[in-house]
């Protein structure tokens, strides 16, 4: 039936193409390196990121509540350098996806949490326009996985239905969350895992 046919799909960024650009352990990294209280810097983080990945605060401003606000003997740009060097490619996965995509025959979407300035670099610094057709970015849709509204938004802006759809996560709360929605849904656990998945995906599109 043509209105159920596998048309999209959707990928999350970090901890399946790239690492968790900020997370946990590059909190903690930082609090070594620039010695800064890792309990202090987690709890002004844990109140603030969510509003910095919709996009209501800039990475300064985040900074401002986080880091910058004891005095400091390193510069802002020295600390989002270091921010921005956390970011890496996971092994295999981007690149394989890159080339599997050129013939596919799916278009292919992300949906992610990121604050603006980290998803735009880390878009530009890992060509990610060679594997997505279209971001949905938290912060330029100032809504947040797990919120239903977008994945239900990212369905509408492609206009497909929840069963021509698939979605790939690391997270099992978000893939969860997706699969409430009626989308198909994986746990991302490893890259030989994911690409089985995308072969036989590709297979049944065929079909």
């Amino acid at each position: 039936m043509e209105a159920e046919a596998l048309k999209i799909l959707f990928f999350d960024i970090g901890g399946v193409l790239l690492t968790n650009g900020w997370g946990r352990d590059s909190r903690k990294e930082a609090a070594e390196q620039f010695g800064l209280d890792y309990d202090e810097v987690n709890e002004l983080h844990n109140f603030i990121f969510n509003v910095y990945e919709i996009g209501s605060i800039t990475l300064d401003e985040y900074l401002d509540t986080v880091i910058f606000n004891h005095p400091r003997e390193f510069t802002r740009e020295d600390f989002k350098e270091f921010m921005y060097s956390r970011s890496k490619e996971l092994p295999g996965t981007l690149q394989w996806i890159k080339e599997w995509k050129k013939d596919c025959g799916f278009r292919i979407i992300s949906i992610n949490n990121e604050g603006k300035e980290l998803n735009d670099y880390r878009v530009k610094k890992f060509k990610l326009h060679d594997c997505f057709d279209a971001f949905i970015s938290s912060c330029e849709v100032k809504m947040r996985k797990p919120d239903p509204g977008i994945f239900k938004l990212a369905m509408g802006i492609a206009q497909v239905l929840p069963q021509q759809c698939v979605y790939f996560d690391d997270r099992v709360m978000f893939v969860n969350a997706a699969q409430k929605l009626g989308i198909r849904s994986y746990q991302h656990n490893s890259f030989e895992s994911t690409k089985k998945i995308l072969e036989d995906l590709k297979i049944e599109k065929s079909n």
